[in-house]
């Protein structure tokens, strides 16, 4: 039995246990269905410790010590949803413990394994019997009885995956929602496989190359057990904060999430915090967290929509699903390096549409960053852009509320140009604010002509029902036509040109001088000039305007001043 391990054997171990958990990422993902069946508890733990496998396998160590501090440290930033939090945590405690070691044996790695495990229960708000956490702290207590009778660490290691086990199966007796659907957590049985991996490692037995393609049926959680309205927090909130400081006080943070969510986990090192949080409100956790740090990075996704998706048998849509399109981008040639200032005033604006595309242009806009409802562009994408524009000043205008975060974090990225964010939440106010940009004034004689200028801008649009549901007092049915009035539900209608109708006799349009009309993608401009017709007969009082916009999504979209 091996007695004890250097840094290259741990570097070794991590990469076999990444290995491990890679190969049965999907049986992991079968089981999961705590606190929400969102079905993602491998790939996020396989992400998780790949993070660290990566990074170990590019930077030497001379001792085991610094060699879980650099796991510790690459699984923090790269921890995905709660089990991949906790996972970190759970290293995290584990490089404190052994720190200043140069080599480990059986008594450290159970003192190692215990510091971890009271690292993730202090970073977990509620902790709950039946999950990872049980399966971890069981495991920990037997390794520290096992090292007291053989402080090999292999025997010690062993031990705790036994107990573990033994841990797992019970935990489809200490939760309810395991029992229903008839399955031990996903979260203890991928830390459980991370750990016989590492095992692994040390008998030198092969390291898995390819996922496993079958497994027993009885192994797959019943998901259409599952009820999404059952959740009571909808959004799977992930983020990382840079902090202001390295003794910055967490706690009321802690306290405010708590209190507008659930599944809070927070892991931290002297740089960081990585936050997961179930939440209705996740640009309220994002906005809160600022006021700790920098957000660097931030990842949400509807658990309800999962949920469904899940128990029809469909496939769930997640934000991994964008690592082809990420992948096809980072094979794309380098951009070009920032461009001189030619001028005083640039623009990036951020819109989807060949129509509006041309709009924009046509108003002055240097940089088009494509994105909108449901495509999202990253921090990245709107600075590759602002550093494109020749001038000393660029405004940035969104278009789009849930992009506005993202247009901020570049403020403090562009070190050679000034940014200057203006907070348009919809394309028609960024073409109004366009209209009103002054290029021979000052900075703040321009910023608050162009602000002034789409704050009075009311945006209308007309898109559809994707599923059936019942929000805010309306019956909606897939199919349904529905029109939102500054992105609130105006109605709903089986029949477009009576959607139209009523939204062209509410008060924002019965009040206005100026209407434009943006036909998207799927409208025929023959179909579009009746839109034109009913805002014509209804509002007779006003110039309307009929725009070829292209944009997806949203059959029209219309704005009234």
């Amino acid at each position: 039995m091996i007695q004890t391990i250097d840094a290259a054997a741990f570097h070794k171990m991590v990469i076999h246990a990444a290995a491990a958990i890679n190969a049965q990422k999907q049986p992991i993902n079968d089981l999961n269905v705590f606190p929400v069946p969102d079905g993602d508890t491998g790939t996020n733990m396989s992400l998780t410790i790949a993070a660290a496998a990566a990074e170990l396998r590019k930077k030497p160590s001379d001792t085991v010590g610094q060699a879980a501090q650099t796991a510790a440290s690459a699984l923090l930033r790269g921890a995905r949803g709660n089990s991949g939090v906790i996972l970190s945590l759970l290293f995290r405690g584990f490089a404190k413990a052994i720190k200043d070691r140069e080599t480990i044996d059986g008594r450290d790695l159970a003192i190692a394994l215990d510091f971890g495990v009271a690292a993730a229960y202090k970073a977990v708000m509620k902790p709950a019997e039946g999950t990872i956490l049980t399966v971890s702290r069981l495991s920990a207590s037997r390794a520290a009885g096992a090292a007291r009778e053989d402080a090999g660490i292999e025997a010690v290691l062993q031990a705790a995956i036994e107990e573990g086990h033994i841990a797992l199966a019970d935990t489809v007796n200490q939760n309810p929602v395991l029992k229903k659907a008839g399955v031990v957590d996903a979260g203890g049985k991928g830390f459980l496989i991370i750990l016989q991996g590492m095992l692994d490692s040390l008998r030198g037995e092969p390291m898995p190359q390819a996922e496993e393609e079958s497994r027993p049926a009885e192994e797959k959680a019943d998901f259409a057990a599952m009820d999404a309205a059952d959740i009571t927090f909808a959004f799977d909130t992930v983020f990382i904060v840079r902090k202001q400081r390295e003794d910055v006080d967490l706690d009321p943070f802690r306290a405010y999430l708590n209190s507008i969510g659930d599944s809070l986990v927070i892991g931290e090192d002297d740089q960081a915090f990585k936050v997961h949080v179930h939440t209705n409100t996740p640009g309220a956790a994002l906005t809160e967290s600022q006021k700790y740090g920098v957000l660097e990075l931030a990842k949400i996704e509807n658990m309800r929509t999962q949920a469904e998706d899940l128990a029809a048998g469909r496939h769930v849509q997640s934000t991994d699903d964008l690592e082809a399109v990420e992948a096809e981008l980072e094979r794309a040639p380098a951009p070009p390096a920032p461009a001189a200032p030619e001028k005083k005033f640039g623009y990036v604006a951020v819109c989807a549409g060949q129509g509006l595309e041309a709009v924009f242009r046509d108003l002055g806009v240097d940089a088009l960053v494509g994105g909108g409802q449901t495509m999202n562009p990253s921090t990245q994408d709107i600075l590759k852009a602002v550093e494109a524009t020749p001038a000393e000043i660029v405004y940035v205008l969104p278009n789009n509320k849930n992009i506005i975060m993202a247009a901020q974090q570049c403020v403090p990225l562009c070190e050679d140009k000034k940014v200057v964010v203006l907070p348009t939440k919809t394309v028609p106010q960024g073409i109004s604010a366009m209209l009103c940009a002054a290029p021979d004034a000052s900075e703040p004689e321009n910023t608050q002509a162009m602000t002034e200028g789409f704050e009075r801008v009311r945006t209308s649009e007309i898109t559809y029902a994707a599923r059936d549901s019942d929000f805010d007092g309306f019956a909606i049915h897939q199919g349904d036509y529905l029109a939102l009035e500054e992105h609130q539900l105006f109605g709903t209608d089986q029949a477009l040109d009576q959607l139209l109708k009523r939204l062209a006799l509410s008060d924002s349009h019965q009040q206005a001088e100026f209407i434009s009309i943006f036909y998207g993608e799927d409208v025929p401009q023959e179909q579009a000039r009746q839109a034109e017709a009913i805002f014509t007969q209804a509002c007779p009082n006003a110039e309307i305007s009929l725009l070829p916009g292209g944009q997806p999504v949203y059959y029209y979209m219309i704005s009234a001043e």
